[in-house]
């Protein structure tokens, strides 16, 4: 019955340096826009934050990834908040089942996703622009 069990456990920790699914390169870029959760989201876990207008969230964490929370509905002030609060339900996950305090407002959020840096202010700008000139050139 040991070398059974042995045998088992063996096969269990080789499983994954053998198969080329589970093992995970260190240079292989994150996957983007994939399901995904923060566990215990507080001082410690998490970097910085950015509002995307009224829409959703991008959140950074110490370890420098990036991820964007869509809200179920506008989440107001959010771009002028010094500081959020994070409502996981006891959960222990920040996800997309958890919502984002700003004020006495609670945004509730409906996606939470791996994600790239935001724009920078430049490409926002180049955003706002070439979506004005695509608007004049339909217009005429």
């Amino acid at each position: 019955m040991k070398k059974l069990l042995s045998i088992a456990l063996a096969a269990v920790l080789l499983l994954p340096a053998a198969s080329p699914v589970l093992a995970k390169s260190a240079d292989e870029p994150r996957p983007l826009g994939v399901e995904s959760s923060i566990a215990f989201p507080n001082d410690a876990t998490i970097k910085t934050w950015e509002a995307d207008g009224e829409d959703g969230i991008w959140i950074q964490t110490r370890h420098r990834e990036w991820y964007y929370g869509k809200f179920a509905t506008i989440c107001r002030d959010l771009d002028f908040a010094h500081g959020i609060g994070i409502d996981n339900r006891g959960t222990g996950q920040l996800d997309k089942f958890a919502a984002i305090l700003v004020g006495r407002q609670r945004c509730q959020l409906i996606s939470f996703v791996t994600s790239a840096p935001p724009p920078t202010k430049a490409e926002r700008k180049a955003t706002v622009e070439a979506a004005k000139a695509t608007k004049a050139a339909e217009a005429n």
